[in-house]
């Protein structure tokens, strides 16, 4: 088996474990959230899902839109975030399946079933149970809901991401190098050659 086709399935398979277990995360933390808080919290909540499923999604397309040469003027002068850019760029391919596929796949599907807790909120309140019509159209409602702000907000997050990509990706490394600094966390691995 040739060496990029088994660098691609183990990057797949790590993937694909990392999923499983934010999926979880994501999942079990939210269905507790809603479950203790009241409809309107729970709509909130939800909407915070959505939001970060778009600006994962944004930083994804920055990325790949990114250009690399800024960043090694910057990292040449030693500016703070400039190598974690660097290192993003590089990575591109794989930071945005991160950011789109993992974080932003998630962020939908989690959004979904907390948006099906907050209809069932809803319709309690009325005193109707599961199945009723009620609780179809607020269904209904809220999922079609959901649904455009995800997508309204992924379009304009692309827009943001392909016109200010450099931008927004020396962001990120400012984040990664203050998290490096500050926190001892390096969440951008170093893999130098040697």
């Amino acid at each position: 088996m040739n060496n990029k086709l088994k660098k691609s399935l183990k990057f797949s398979f790590t993937i694909a474990v990392i999923t499983f277990v934010l999926a979880a995360i994501f999942s079990v933390v939210s269905s507790s959230l809603l479950n203790d808080v009241i409809w309107i919290v729970g709509l909130v909540i939800v909407l915070i899902i959505v939001l970060i499923g778009v600006f994962f999604d944004m930083l994804g397309i920055a990325a790949t839109a990114a250009d690399e040469k800024p960043f090694h003027a910057m990292a040449a002068e030693k500016v703070s975030g400039a190598k974690q850019a660097v290192m993003i760029t590089r990575n591109a391919d794989r930071f945005a399946s991160f950011c789109n596929d993992v974080i932003g796949d998630i962020s939908g599907i989690v959004s979904g079933t907390a948006s099906a807790i907050v209809v069932l909120q809803i319709a309690r309140i009325f005193g109707d149970g599961e199945g009723s019509a009620l609780q179809l159209v607020l269904s209904t409602i809220l999922t079609s809901l959901v649904a455009a702000l995800t997508v309204g907000g992924k379009a304009v997050g692309k827009t943001l991401a392909i016109h200010s990509s450099t931008n927004i990706i020396f962001m990120v490394g400012r984040i990664a190098a203050w998290m490096e600094d500050h926190l001892k966390i390096n969440i951008l691995s170093n893999n130098k050659r040697k």
